[in-house]
């Protein structure tokens, strides 16, 4: 296939951009940043900023499906500046257009776990369980916003849409303020470092999951178009957990303090992901410890 990536600079980006390369497609990638991890994908990456509707459908080329990944993602930024999530609705909205425009008739989403809220009552999270009630912040309406636009271009015209719930992924190409990164740069100069939420338990996605995830479901679009999936891998883990997983594995003397959870932060939360187990065959294969272990690792093979 002809293969769209937006957000191709990111984390997911980078990583999905190498394995659909391998896989025999023509990739194609759109970021406002270059691509610092890959000089061969930053020579495929055009740089286009999303919110710029007018350059968005200047961009030639005929595709057959848009991986759209582009998003502000740091929850409590958007809570801080709510502005950002409002950035996540226009560029989805303009993604979409540019889909309607060029007759692009498959779109994948990538939405967050963020979308369920604070579900405590159950012990796993199904994909039937997303209600608007239990928004938390302006990062999980943006994503509920984007899951409800691409429901209404396939409805309207046709566009085949696929949506993806990420859990916490981590591991390679990310240097960013999300917990694991951030934690590995503060403990490997023996800074202090803090937990927002003693009873926090989250589900931790490697990330080489999380793109098997997505290449399962552009294998198989067509068949399971209209669908959402938990991507995620299934297992939670206290986040007093894996600052002590990481601490071990770097042997540092960094000192955990305890923090109040964040406004608009969701706190508990383990994926059911039995529906991607059977549609897609997908079956997570590495563990927190591994995954901690290997994220450890190539941040010091590739961080200063």
């Amino acid at each position: 296939m002809e293969i769209l990536i937006t957000g191709s600079s990111g984390t997911i980006g980078t990583r999905l951009f190498e394995a659909l390369l391998a896989q025999g497609h023509d990739v194609t990638g759109l970021d406002r940043k270059p691509n610092k991890w890959n000089p061969e994908l930053d020579a495929k990456t055009r740089r286009i900023d999303l919110l710029d509707r007018d350059v968005l459908m200047g961009l030639g080329g005929r595709y057959d499906a848009i991986v759209h990944l582009a998003a502000n993602a740091l929850v409590y930024k958007l809570v801080v500046n709510p502005g950002m999530a409002m950035e996540n609705v226009d560029t989805c909205f303009n993604v979409l257009e540019y889909a309607r425009a060029k007759d692009v008739g498959r779109v994948f989403f990538a939405s967050s776990r963020e979308v369920y809220g604070n579900i405590m009552a159950r012990k796993r999270v199904s994909e039937t369980d997303m209600r608007i009630s239990n928004c938390e912040s302006p990062y999980s309406a943006s994503k509920m916003a984007g899951e409800a636009y691409m429901h209404a271009y396939s409805a309207c015209y046709g566009i085949r849409h696929v949506i993806a719930r990420f859990s916490n992924v981590y591991g390679m190409y990310d240097d960013s303020d999300r917990v694991v990164p951030l934690w590995i740069r503060q403990m490997k100069r023996g800074e202090g470092i803090t937990v927002y939420g003693r009873e926090k338990t989250l589900d931790f996605t490697y990330i080489d999951d999380c793109v098997d995830g997505i290449t399962r479901i552009l294998d198989r679009f067509d068949s399971v178009s209209g669908e959402t999936f938990n991507i995620a891998s299934g297992k939670d883990v206290q986040l007093t957990e894996v600052a002590e997983m990481l601490k071990g594995i770097i042997r540092s003397k960094s000192e955990i303090t305890m923090g109040d959870i964040r406004t608009g932060e969701v706190w508990k939360y383990k994926a059911n992901n039995l529906k991607a187990r059977r549609l897609l065959g997908f079956s997570p294969k590495v563990g927190i410890e591994d995954g901690l272990r290997r994220a450890v690792e190539w941040h010091t093979a590739n961080q200063k």
